[in-house]
């Protein structure tokens, strides 16, 4: 998706940070696995994964929606509305 606007460096690092919890989480799962330790604890560590997951995304979508989609309304982009539309049923699956 191509787009004129940059994104601050405030809402990259916080995206980055987002999503190195998130990767964190996940390589802590995988240890789990492997040290073969109980089913209900690795399930609820999942469950930290997909929360940093959907919260990562919705930080996306609120940046996305206050700066991309404002400026595409203002000179009438429906493409960008569209491919946002997309991108909503893609990751709300």
């Amino acid at each position: 998706m191509e787009h004129s606007h940059h994104h601050s460096q405030e809402h990259i690092k916080e995206v980055s940070n987002r999503l190195a919890r998130a990767i964190g989480h996940l390589q802590k799962v995988k240890s789990m696995v492997e040290a073969d330790e109980d089913c209900s604890e690795v399930l609820i560590q999942l469950a930290a994964v997909k929360s940093a997951i959907n919260n990562t995304g919705k930080v996306i979508l609120k940046n996305h929606l206050e700066h991309c989609i404002v400026h595409a309304v203002k000179d009438n982009d429906t493409e960008m509305l569209d491919e946002l539309s997309d991108a909503i049923d893609k990751f709300m699956k």
